[in-house]
């Protein structure tokens, strides 16, 4: 069937395929690095306890059946073997059926993830990745031309991200419509970059600027990917700029890097293909089928999309092949850090010996600049901001994350860029204070090198210490 392959879209697939190869090796290193002190047995939501409540129908997971953090990291790291593997070309010197196995491993590896990573992968970009992952499943090698159908279903997606991204900014808060939002945005977000700073000060007039081409590019030219080449080819060529703009202002984890992946499987490079032979009729029967269950399952996240009560980052089936997506429906005016601080003097007093933690990723010391970490996600930085917004946030983990640091514990203290503590000299006592962080003028820069201020708040946890046997919260 000539009509189900798309011969010009050969580089297409092989860019698309090799940048989310990237993208699946960086969220499968984040999960081996950091999954001890988050979900492992030891951890602060550990997963043999989740599985024991949640049964597998809701959150199907290899981890259902067994758990272990030593078949926890055997799977992570497995994850980044294939994912390497797959940026390398494996996929492209195997037969087709084996190729598509191969992209099967890192969806199921990353699905069995998922379901089990409770607050820790709540959010929308794991969702995505494994959305756009199983299409990825049916794009074939090269011993087959792109299939039209899936090349549909990925713009499909893209779609649904902007689009839904920029209906949930219209509908929410009213600084988007006002043009606004950006005025604090750069400020607020959950984990400024190196350059947040300074978007932070460009003039109010380019900040309006900002805000009005994003809308445009969400609003606007998503429906432009599905009118003929060289139009859609620009579409996504707009969305990726707008993307990397988001990449240089932020630390996104890799929202902005696996929107870019999709734009660029929309994207017609020149090109000659080769010449392969006939596309194999199991392989047409197995694709026609899956887009059909698809489009099928597509009913949520249109019926979410055009309801006046639309939410963000949602899955609608436990598989997360089909779900909705959106981002900052509202937008912090103030900027709230909790600070988590610890003492060795046998009674806590206001003038103790108090010692800050320092986190890698969330701003804490006023003189320490931002770093980017995108699209490494720092899970525990990204909830800390969470924290700060309400304690609601954070009552199912920081309790937990309190006791591992009264503990030393090795693993939680690898999440973070330094502890004050010697390892074998713990804190006696650990408090939390909540602070408003604002950035620094032009001129307090240039006069005190830091690039916040902050102000005390308010008590967040008063001075804690471990009583009698430790338990596991």
């Amino acid at each position: 069937m000539d009509w189900f392959i798309a011969p010009d879209y050969w580089t297409s697939r092989l860019v698309f395929q090799r940048a989310l190869a990237g993208v699946y090796l960086v969220a499968f290193l984040t999960a081996a690095l950091q999954f001890r002190a988050l979900i492992g047995e030891r951890g602060m939501l550990p997963v043999p306890r989740f599985v024991e409540r949640v049964p597998f129908k809701a959150a199907p997971s290899l981890f259902q059946l067994r758990y272990s953090d030593r078949f926890f990291a055997v799977c992570a790291w497995s994850g980044c073997a294939v994912s390497a593997a797959l940026l390398g070309g494996l996929d492209s010197v195997v037969p087709l059926w084996a190729a598509m196995l191969l992209w099967l491993i890192p969806w199921l590896l990353y699905l069995s993830i998922v379901n089990v990573g409770q607050t820790w992968y709540s959010f929308g970009w794991e969702s995505l990745l494994l959305e756009v992952g199983f299409l990825a499943v049916l794009l074939g090698n090269d011993e087959v031309a792109p299939p039209i159908v899936v090349l549909f279903l990925l713009r499909w997606i893209l779609f649904r991200v902007e689009f839904g991204a920029g209906l949930i900014k219209m509908r929410g808060d009213a600084c988007w419509r006002k043009l606004t939002c950006l005025d604090y945005h750069h400020e607020t977000q959950p984990m400024p970059g190196p350059l947040s700073w300074f978007f932070h000060h460009l003039p109010r007039p380019a900040h309006r600027v900002e805000v009005a081409a994003n809308h445009v590019t969400q609003l606007v030219v998503p429906v432009l990917l599905f009118t003929p080449q060289p139009i859609a080819t620009a579409a996504a060529s707009l969305m990726i700029v707008t993307q990397l703009w988001l990449v240089l202002s932020g630390n996104f984890s890799w929202l902005n890097w696996i929107t870019i992946v999709l734009a660029l499987s929309a994207v017609e490079f020149p090109s000659d293909p080769p010449s392969v032979p006939d596309t194999p009729l199991w392989y047409e029967i197995v694709v026609l089928a899956v887009a059909a269950l698809l489009l099928f399952l597509s009913y949520h996240p249109v019926a979410n999309m055009i309801s006046r009560r639309q939410i963000m980052n949602r899955s609608f089936d436990p598989l997360h092949l089909v779900n909705t997506y959106g981002a900052f429906g509202s937008v912090s005016r103030i900027r709230y850090e909790v600070v988590i601080e610890g003492t060795a003097d046998e009674v806590p007093r206001e003038d103790s010996d108090w010692r800050e933690y320092e986190f890698k990723g969330k701003p804490g010391d006023p003189r320490r600049w931002p770093r980017q970490f995108a699209p490494y996600h720092l899970r525990l930085d990204w909830l800390m901001w969470f924290a700060a917004l309400s304690p609601a946030y954070a009552g199912s983990w920081f309790g937990a994350l309190v006791e591992r640091l009264l503990e030393n514990d090795r693993d939680t203290l690898k999440l973070l860029r330094r502890s004050p503590f010697p390892p074998d000299a713990p804190p006696r006592y650990i408090r939390a204070r909540l602070f408003r962080y604002q950035y620094t003028t032009w001129r307090e820069l240039r006069e005190t090198g830091a690039c916040w201020e902050r102000t005390y708040v308010r008590e967040y946890l008063p001075p804690t210490r471990l009583t009698g046997v430790a338990q596991r919260s």
